[in-house]
């Protein structure tokens, strides 16, 4: 027997009127939302054959149980459809992860969103925008599963701007924040497959991150070259220690690294070496505490901890001088990037 659907209900008599209570009880991210029916709610169910009570997450620091109806019930409201249904529960146990650690990017003042990178076979069925104005609106699934995880944070965890949500700006990324890797160009490995998962797998990773930051060059024709001009640009971080950068390699720059053989390796360990500073530089300019010591002038400080620590995808569109990089939020022991194996229901 099917399990029954526990939330309350609410009689309304038009759409317009479920828009509205939607608003009064503060269940939308100030846009407007899809009214949750129950088939609505069923639909999204069946599409990944879990029951209503079906526990999908657990917040620790919330004490907060995530039920696959919950989960439903706000993919609905974000323009999901039911194929959208595994990459949202797929995202959502990302978050769950004592990993990605919810407390800190969900509550700080530092205004961290929820990026999600889909790979596998899932982003081409349904059209995950993998190419031009990447981050731009245009693009269902990307639109809607992203919204859906916030809504999520909002509506079942409690994670409210002025509450738990503490964020001193936050950003767009907040509203949804997806992108999916460019597999059919990018010579590289795809990035599930490079942690841990089956090139076959369908795969979301989530990472904890700020805005994503430009960078031009359309000068070079070396791997180097461009590269020079990204770690430039990210060798002064507005704070810094973060536990991940993700740097995502449009048209133009991917080919022009690939022409030299570079691989996604090389272009962490390029990153790597050359976005150091030295700790003199970091005390002058406020980002760690301290008068300056003679040997704080030669000694440095990574970007990140490790090389692994930098997500390189091939993603944007195929014209145009232009990537960019997002910095992750915090430190390696408060929030680090987590990778879902999306589980899809056999036919």
């Amino acid at each position: 027997m099917t399990a029954r659907i526990s939330s309350q209900r609410y009689a309304v008599e038009d759409f317009q009127q479920a828009l509205e209570l939607c608003y009064s009880r503060g269940w939308t991210d100030g846009l407007p939302v899809v009214p949750p029916t129950e088939p609505a709610v069923r639909a999204m169910l069946d599409a990944v054959g879990l029951e209503p009570d079906a526990q999908i997450a657990f917040i620790t620091n919330r004490q907060v149980a995530i039920t696959a109806e919950k989960v439903a019930i706000n993919a609905v409201m974000a323009g999901c459809l039911p194929a959208h249904m595994s990459v949202v529960v797929a995202a959502i146990e990302g978050i769950a992860d004592p990993r990605w650690g919810y407390h800190g990017p969900a509550t700080s003042t530092g205004s961290a969103a929820v990026l999600m990178i889909v790979n596998g076979p899932i982003a081409k069925r349904l059209e995950f925008n993998s190419g031009d104005n990447l981050f731009a609106p245009g693009w269902r699934s990307n639109a809607t599963t992203g919204r859906a995880v916030r809504l999520v944070m909002r509506n079942v965890i409690g994670t409210l701007p002025g509450r738990l949500d503490r964020g001193t700006f936050g950003h767009p990324g907040r509203y949804t924040y997806v992108m999916a890797e460019n597999e059919g160009e990018s010579p590289w490995t795809p990035l599930h497959v490079e942690r841990g998962c089956r090139p076959e797998d369908s795969a979301v990773t989530v990472m904890a991150a700020l805005a994503p930051h430009q960078f031009y060059n359309q000068l070079s024709s070396t791997a180097a070259g461009v590269l020079s001009t990204l770690c430039d640009s990210m060798r002064y971080p507005g704070q810094i220690g973060q536990p991940n950068y993700c740097v995502v390699l449009a048209g133009e720059h991917m080919r022009t690294i690939a022409a030299d053989g570079w691989s996604k390796a090389d272009i962490r360990k390029f990153i790597f070496e050359h976005t150091t500073n030295t700790i003199a530089h970091f005390k002058r300019t406020g980002r760690l505490p301290g008068a300056v010591k003679p040997e704080d002038e030669t000694a440095t400080r990574p970007l990140v901890l490790t090389p692994d620590d930098i997500l390189v995808v091939a993603a944007g569109g195929r014209a145009g001088s232009f990537s960019c990089y997002i910095p992750g939020w915090a430190s390696r022991t408060s929030s680090e990037a987590v990778t879902v194996v999306i589980k899809e229901r056999s036919a």
